[in-house]
């Protein structure tokens, strides 16, 4: 029996469908990777969360793959550091994390599970986190601006003089020592689980004032239940253009702001490396989380890996000396 000869557009036409197939395989290849997992050293719905939920989106739209948040909570974010330190370099894993836990806990902790230039590879910045700090209008009333004015109201009240701070051996921590010696004033430094209930106790009148972020703190601002007095950075913020920083107000050493940013395991291949930074850039660059951070109180900022290495290693030699003036022992 004597087949058919196909006519020449009947063969053009089958070899494009091939070349569509073949077009087509990596991304159905794609679609079936792992997703990529991204870890968060803190419950959900807190600030270091909603972040790394937005950018997760973002990744998602980029990569052509499905990125999910892992929450996993606790000791600062050792927990969830711990665990991409055990992680695979496969690209399947990285953590979004605060430079509390990657400075600053290696500073205040004998043995923290994990060393973050040995164990970490910097893969990008993704926003700035400044915190401010706001007075009780409850015990300090409405009028008067400014850290000066706290420090007379302490001095009238030494038993009231106390300070909350989102956490035990932290920046905000040790700026209240910093404030008090500044301004000749006995500050007490009052630990919280977080900024949420400092924020309670500042509007019940509880404690008289507080260390915390803009998101949580500008709300009850604006609604005058707080009355926010200085916020860290070199540079005021655009949402409180009448609120100075520390600096201004002749405090120095509390220059240093809190960033957010993404590790993966040490040893991840490098092209694999630069194509995830070229992906956090773009999500962080874009009008969508630009939007999403204003909301949060945050500053979108994207970096080079080599960038966000030198400015982890900058921020720890900078919290090294505030630990040390502290007179804090690691424990």
């Amino acid at each position: 029996m004597r087949f058919p000869v196909l006519s020449q557009p009947l063969s053009r036409l089958a070899g494009a469908c091939l070349c569509a197939v073949a077009l087509l395989q990596p991304v159905a290849a794609q679609t079936d990777a792992a997703p990529i997992k991204l870890l968060v050293g803190f419950p959900a719905g807190g600030g270091t969360d909603a972040i790394a939920r937005h950018l997760a989106h973002g990744l998602q739209q980029e990569l052509g793959r499905n990125v999910l948040v892992e929450n996993r909570p606790g000791a600062g974010g050792q927990i969830a550091a711990q665990a991409l330190k055990a992680a695979r370099p496969d690209g399947n894993t990285l953590f979004v994390s605060n430079s509390h836990t990657v400075a600053m806990i290696p500073l205040t902790l004998l043995n923290p599970g994990f060393d973050p230039e040995r164990d970490f590879a910097p893969v990008g910045l993704v926003a700035i986190n400044p915190d401010l700090m706001a007075v009780s209008t409850a015990l300090l009333g409405t009028k008067g601006s400014g850290l000066r004015v706290l420090a007379q109201w302490a001095k009238a009240n030494p038993d009231k003089a106390n300070i909350g701070v989102p956490a035990p051996a932290s920046a905000p921590d040790f700026a209240v020592g910093i404030v008090g010696r500044a301004l000749g004033t006995d500050f007490v430094s009052a630990p919280y689980r977080g900024d949420a209930p400092i924020v309670q106790d500042l509007v019940a009148g509880q404690i008289a004032a507080g260390i915390g972020s803009v998101a949580v703190m500008l709300p009850q601002a604006q609604a005058g239940k707080l009355r926010i007095v200085a916020v860290n950075g070199t540079r005021r913020l655009p949402q409180l253009p009448d609120v100075p920083t520390y600096a201004e107000q002749g405090i120095k050493g509390y220059e240093e702001v809190i960033f957010t940013a993404v590790y993966a395991p040490a040893g991840l291949p490098p092209a694999l490396l630069q194509r995830y930074n070229r992906a956090i850039s773009k999500v962080v660059k874009s009008a969508e989380f630009s939007d999403k951070m204003s909301a949060l109180g945050v500053i979108p900022s994207s970096s080079t890996p080599a960038q966000l290495g030198a400015r982890l290693q900058a921020t720890r030699a900078t919290w090294s000396q505030m630990v040390q003036d502290a007179g804090y022992q690691p424990r």
